[in-house]
């Protein structure tokens, strides 16, 4: 997806770019990651919105919580070279890394589980079919 130079967009363009439907796009406004202006009943997103809006689908992507992403959005759109934030960004991305490696151990469980049914199951197959059975 290119960089656009607009200043300005459309609900329906922003979810034409980012593949998501305009009810997508207003939930995320009603979680306060977006803040278009209004032009009568009509919505007005800023490059701004179309960041944050990226940003989000980034988040999304990585399996954050729209809590952390708000939080990820607002470090953003603030000077992003301090080191508290810098710090508290590490650490929202270890504790997701924690989250995704623990469920990465129980799915291997999970499957060398299945895995010792399989043997099982084509063990008793096997009988059965030198039984002639």
């Amino acid at each position: 997806m290119a960089e656009s130079s607009k200043n300005h967009y459309t609900i329906t363009e922003l979810a034409r770019e980012f593949d998501l439907t305009p009810r997508a796009i207003r939930f995320y406004e009603e979680a306060g990651l977006l803040a278009p202006l209004r032009e009568g009943r009509k919505r007005v997103y800023s490059q701004g919105d179309r960041t944050r809006l990226k940003l989000t689908q980034r988040g999304k992507r990585l399996g954050l919580s729209l809590a952390e992403i708000r939080e990820l959005v607002l470090m953003y759109e603030s000077p992003r070279d301090t080191a508290p934030q810098l710090r508290r960004y590490l650490d929202v991305l270890a504790a997701h890394r924690h989250d995704i490696e623990e469920r990465m151990a129980d799915l291997q469980a999970t499957l060398d589980e299945l895995s010792s049914y399989e043997a099982e199951a084509r063990a008793l197959l096997q009988q059965h079919v030198r039984r002639g059975s």
